[in-house]
């Protein structure tokens, strides 16, 4: 059966696949819009809830670009290795259902929960606890080396591209001051500094070289969903064996964004125990905090120009 997911699917499609329980019925669909990278809905039946999440050859945020169909088994096979580890199992949805032929994906539902992008506003903060489930999290994660682990390489690549490639182009089309007026000037200064390019190119053929640790990816305040008095973790599609200090650097430059980047910092070097290279930390935190402020991938942030350039000053002494 050939299924594309939509809010106006015919339930009758839905209902025949073979997940549901004995009279379960499939009752309504609403979005899930949480996702940037593919199609989810909640599916609701007279039992229970559930997310259906299916991949598509492009970014569901932006469509004009494509990407690999075949992320979703990497999110799978990510959810199934956390899912060994009690302590990461906890974090994350159980899968339900698999449906290959169709890169469809049915997962347990974690309720109608909302994500950490608060922060970027100041309308949410990070409690210490949080701070230290999510490092508890990292520190889990990062003992996981499954050697057959897919290597995710066109996702990377795609990552790679928005990353450490296209922000820093001089001409790359993206005119920054449709985003803030001024923007775009402020931006050359970065991007003509050979010396600063040179580095994160150095960086970014790290990134697409096979590390030796498990890691999410994409280990950002719109992956973390807050429940309470726990975080939940979601949106592995970007996992692979790689630097742990990657997702450490993201996770610090989202934290430099709302404000708590010293507390994070502070949490981490108590509470993370693994050996790490704090210098790589660095150079990954700064190159995500220019890639947010002068790439593609904008976020919902409240800063002036001067607070711009001052975090770009600051990610440029990172790297280097």
């Amino acid at each position: 059966m050939n299924l594309t997911l939509e809010l106006d699917s015919p339930k009758e499609q839905l209902q025949a696949l073979d997940c549901w329980n004995t009279n379960e019925i499939i009752t309504r669909m609403s979005e899930v819009n949480d996702s940037n990278m593919n199609k989810v809905l909640r599916i609701h039946t007279n039992q229970r809830s559930v997310i259906a999440k299916q991949s598509r050859p492009f970014v569901r945020k932006f469509p004009q670009i494509p990407a690999p169909i075949e992320r979703i088994q990497t999110e799978k096979r990510f959810f199934e290795e956390v899912h060994k580890n009690p302590v990461l199992a906890e974090y994350s949805p159980r899968i339900l259902a698999w449906y290959p032929e169709n890169y469809l994906l049915i997962t347990e539902d974690l309720g109608e929960l909302g994500d950490f992008s608060g922060i970027y506003s100041s309308k949410k903060n990070l409690q210490a606890s949080q701070i230290k489930q999510l490092i508890s999290y990292l520190d889990q994660l990062h003992r996981l080396r499954p050697s057959d682990f897919p290597e995710n390489l066109d996702m990377r690549k795609l990552n790679h591209e928005h990353i450490f490639n296209f922000p820093f182009q001089e001409e790359n089309g993206f005119d920054l001051n449709t985003i803030q007026k001024g923007l775009q000037d402020l931006s050359l200064a970065f991007k003509t500094d050979l010396k600063l390019k040179s580095r994160i190119s150095d960086l970014g053929n790290r990134y697409l070289a096979k590390g030796n640790v498990l890691i999410h990816g994409d280990f950002y305040p719109g992956s973390w969903m807050d429940a309470g008095d726990s975080v939940k973790i979601i949106d592995p599609e970007f996992s692979f064996l790689g630097d742990a200090e990657f997702d450490l650097g993201v996770f610090l430059a989202h934290a430099d964004f709302g404000n708590q980047g010293d507390e994070v910092e502070s949490s981490i070097k108590s509470n993370y125990t693994h050996p790490m290279n704090w210098d790589l930390v660095q150079a990954y935190r700064g190159i995500e905090i220019m890639r947010r402020l002068i790439g593609i991938a904008q976020l919902p942030l409240k800063l002036n120009l001067s607070q711009k350039q001052s975090l770009l000053n600051q990610a440029k002494n990172y790297i280097l």
